[in-house]
């Protein structure tokens, strides 16, 4: 199992201790049946065609979004435009008849490289097709700075933005990042970040909660 991913049980865990049992009752074990995660449209700078990817869990607990053309930077080699990527997905998620889903936590990771006085941000949302429901979120790391990144959005469960039952409503997600040179000067340095991991591509994990849909 990847780093970071948590089961259904420990999420359902970690709601019991912090809001009480009322509450958790809603959270159930994953469906038996695999869920399929399609990307039906990609656009933004920080993700060209044929640089992001879709995979899920074995456990159905979680899925990656991959990506591997994803940097934002400010300085010397950059041209003007590059201070700020982002990237938009339009997903199709077949979820089990019976079954409907809400992101209960995301972790973003990567590697930055600011000079003092030069800041990083990256910044994240998601909602389902349709829905005005949004949840928003922004970490920035300031220089100097030369390490891996990462930042972990937690849900609270009375919080969660579950799919309406029996609707097919595609899942959007934007994320952005964004380095401003600050007091740095970027006429004679460079300060970058990405969301990249080790082996040089950028693995973003959203954590799945599930219930079962009420029988009509």
């Amino acid at each position: 199992m990847p780093a970071g991913l948590v089961t259904a049980g420990a999420i359902a865990a970690l709601f019991a201790s912090a809001f009480g049992t009322q509450q958790p009752s809603v959270i159930t074990n994953p469906p038996p049946d695999k869920i399929v995660i399609e990307i039906a449209t990609v656009n933004g700078s920080g993700c060209p065609a044929g640089t992001a990817a879709i995979a899920v869990s074995p456990d159905n607990t979680a899925f990656t979004v991959t990506y591997s053309d994803y940097l934002a930077q400010v300085g010397v080699g950059s041209k003007p435009t590059d201070f700020r990527k982002n990237c938009q997905l339009n997903l199709i998620v077949h979820v089990p008849q019976g079954f409907t889903y809400a992101i209960a936590s995301a972790d973003y990771r990567g590697y930055a490289k600011l000079e003092p006085g030069a800041t990083g941000t990256e910044k994240a949302s998601y909602y389902f097709q349709g829905s005005s429901q949004t949840t928003p979120s922004s970490h920035t790391f300031r220089g100097a700075y030369g390490d891996n990144w990462q930042a972990t959005d937690s849900v609270p469960v009375g919080s969660l933005v579950w799919a309406p039952c029996g609707e097919r409503r595609n899942f959007n997600i934007n994320t952005e990042l964004r380095v401003n040179a600050g007091t740095s000067d970027p006429t004679k340095t460079n300060s970058f970040m990405t969301m990249d991991s080790t082996d040089g591509s950028i693995n973003t994990i959203y954590h799945l909660a599930w219930k079962e849909c009420p029988s009509r």
